[in-house]
């Protein structure tokens, strides 16, 4: 294992986990403050993807698709949410996971009929198409470095509209109580449709980044709904800043463990049962790591106050 290499996987996790964390965020916005279970969630994830495959192909630039992407994709989640979510509000959580569950078959086949079976994919926009030198001559593409900025920058403005303004006070209070702030004259549906909306927007930004970087494909939501899970769990349900944390562990632990689990084992046994129990252990880490949080914090690493 070289500096290098290290480096690269450094990189490549730290990329993972602000993906993990755009859709988190908006899973655990939607969870912490409307106390709704949407397992279809990750569906909107992979509806980024393939509304920024057609916006890029229809337009030719990255930047004009992308914003039309996110725009179609806030325009299905607010339609998704009048025709289906909002009757689900007051009914229970085995209710709610079962709807969404029919929501996930559907719109899985849906994108099928529409785009096909076949992956998809994105070209890398011209003007980050390059790499950059890191150590040892080696290089790290540009793009990659553009996806870290772009979710730090996202992460850095979601922190500023729950802490700083009064819509992000309301969704406290919500979150709190929301029937005390329906009392006070706020109306609740609408607060519930913005962050059910904000929600959709994160993860079709999440899907239009990963376009260009992983295939686009019926199904791919479900993977990164169940890290997102995992995510949520591990930083505190409904905590924006546990969110940030716990995405960034993830992904470092997920990318650091498959890439290097073999070459630790190799240290106690042989390369055969070292390759064996390697495979079996990476992919098995971050649960591991999700269930020694929750025998030490049951509450997460940074649970929210207040429910927030």
């Amino acid at each position: 294992m070289t500096t290098g290499l290290l480096l690269v996987q450094i990189l490549n996790g730290l990329q993972f986990g602000i993906l993990l964390f755009l859709v988190a965020a908006g899973l655990t916005l939607v969870f912490g403050v409307m106390d709704f279970i949407n397992l279809a969630h990750g569906v909107q994830y992979m509806l980024g993807a393939y509304l920024a495959v057609t916006f890029v192909s229809l337009t030719g630039s990255f930047v004009l698709g992308l914003v039309l992407a996110l725009a179609a994709a806030l325009v299905v989640g607010l339609a998704l949410e009048f025709l289906v979510f909002r009757h689900l509000y007051e009914r229970d959580h085995l209710d709610q996971v079962l709807a969404t569950f029919g929501l996930i078959l559907l719109l899985n086949q849906g994108v099928k009929i529409i785009w096909g079976a076949a992956p998809l994919s994105v070209p890398v926009p011209e003007f980050l198409s390059g790499n950059v030198a890191l150590i040892d001559g080696i290089l790290y593409p540009t793009y990659r470095f553009a996806l870290i900025g772009a979710g730090l920058g996202v992460g850095l403005l979601l922190w500023f509209v729950v802490d700083r303004t009064r819509t992000g006070m309301l969704l406290r209070a919500g979150a709190s109580n929301a029937p005390m702030v329906s009392a006070l004259g706020v109306d609740i549906r609408k607060l519930f449709m913005i962050v059910f909306a904000f929600g959709t927007m994160l993860a079709g930004f999440a899907g239009a980044m990963a376009a260009p970087i992983l295939s686009v494909e019926p199904g791919m939501g479900d993977t990164v709904l169940i890290l997102a899970f995992v995510v949520i769990v591990i930083g505190g349900i409904g905590s924006i800043r546990g969110a940030f944390v716990a995405a960034l562990i993830v992904g470092l632990v997920d990318t650091l463990g498959r890439s290097f689990m073999n070459d630790l084992l190799r240290l106690f046994m042989s390369a055969p049962s070292a390759r064996a129990t390697g495979a079996a252990l990476s992919s098995m880490l971050i649960y591991l790591l999700m269930a020694v949080v929750l025998f030490l914090r049951p509450e997460g690493l940074l649970p929210s106050r207040g429910r927030t």
